[in-house]
């Protein structure tokens, strides 16, 4: 009996020619398509409170305000390296919003809640990609969960920070974001660019990983210009979006081939931005290259940075520092339990010297301010 469906000669059925099957010449490489939960089915089942909007909008605009020197505090983006357990990344903003009452004066604090984490092979790729830790993929789940989390960081009074990495994600929970990152192996990409041109909060770029400010200096540039470009609405529809541009942006040192926090690099940097217009001002990274990747290397960092914050630069706007309960990292392995408060991803400071940082970062700010008031 003849073959139905021969898949080196399809037919079609009661047709003895031959018929095109694009089937062998389109998606061949994937192993299987799912249903993803459009954005504003996430919005309805997890909305946004008048209480958690507020926490939003105000640090939103008092992080612009800074931008453009009209707030004389330090931006301090601080938190875990990435988010891999729900309950301790609240318990980790409970901590962090203590310290907010005796820091706010001198340090704006926002949250560092990282969901996707871009690796340089392959690996764990982030709490959105896989918040079961086992390679099932829930990302439906993955998207619930992270949304329900920005909600109750935000209740408690606290400001999140995200980098933004996948170019769909951010219809789910930018809303709640207070600020964002682009990180340095896509500061370079126009998509990420565009993408930038249209959040509503204000973004950083990291220098490239080579070192280079000149690639996100021209990012700010890039995303302050209005774009258009292909998206997804909140329905999950394809659409074509067309931004405003995004004015509060900022350039990020995070360090390269070599450290570039010091005053030298600095100084380096701010020739660039000089130079394509931009202002002179800079958030720095005190982790990743800036401190070898060894997390109580950022209480160097951040001492050096005080003593010139101190002596009154007013061009360092920002820090950012990886932190979380406790100090170190830990492997992912199979079968094998986690200890509690340590990072998956990139080592972190621990909770009881972060907290003694923020208060040096601190008295350097109240110090700046006490010296230009001072009397001629």
């Amino acid at each position: 009996m003849p073959r139905i469906d021969d898949p080196l000669h399809d037919s079609e059925a009661g047709r003895a020619e031959a018929t095109l099957d694009t089937t062998r010449i389109d998606d061949t490489r994937i192993a299987a398509v799912r249903a993803l939960v459009a954005p504003a089915v996430l919005l309805e089942e997890l909305p946004v409170t008048p209480a958690v909007e507020q926490v939003v909008e105000t640090a939103r605009a008092d992080i612009a305000r800074l931008l453009r020197g009209d707030d004389d505090r330090l931006l301090a983006v601080v938190g875990p390296c990435s988010i891999h357990d729900a309950h301790q990344a609240l318990q980790y903003a409970q901590l962090l919003q203590q310290a907010r009452a005796e820091l706010d004066d001198a340090l704006l604090l926002v949250m560092r809640v990282y969901f996707e984490k871009p690796r340089t092979t392959v690996g764990w790729k982030g709490f959105i990609n896989d918040p079961r830790l086992d390679g099932s993929f829930r990302i439906n789940e993955g998207l619930r969960r992270a949304r329900e989390l920005l909600l109750q960081i935000g209740a408690m009074g606290m400001a999140a920070g995200t980098e933004f990495l996948d170019l769909l994600s951010p219809q789910y929970f930018s809303d709640l974001i207070a600020w964002g990152a682009i990180g340095a192996r896509t500061t370079e990409s126009q998509s990420h660019r565009q993408l930038a041109s249209g959040l509503s909060c204000p973004v950083g770029f990291k220098n490239g990983t080579d070192g280079g400010v000149q690639v996100a200096a021209d990012a700010v540039v890039a995303a302050a210009a209005p774009h258009a470009f292909m998206g997804m609405t909140k329905m999950g529809v394809a659409a074509i979006f067309e931004t405003r541009g995004n004015s509060d942006c900022h350039v990020i040192l995070r360090g390269g081939r070599a450290p570039n926090y010091d005053a030298q690099a600095v100084d380096a940097a701010c020739q660039v931005l000089q130079r394509c217009g931009l202002r002179e001002q800079v958030m720095i990274d005190c982790s990743h290259a800036n401190s070898a990747k060894q997390p109580r290397r950022q209480i160097e960092v951040a001492d050096d940075i005080g003593a010139r914050i101190a002596a009154g630069d007013r061009r360092i706007v920002g820090v950012m520092v990886e932190s979380h309960l406790h100090e170190g990292r830990q492997d992912l392995r199979p079968g094998q339990a986690l200890r509690d408060g340590v990072s998956i991803t990139d080592a972190c400071l621990g909770w009881p010297d972060t907290l003694p940082l923020l208060h040096d970062l601190a008295r350097a700010v109240r110090a700046r301010r006490a010296a230009a008031g001072a009397p001629g």
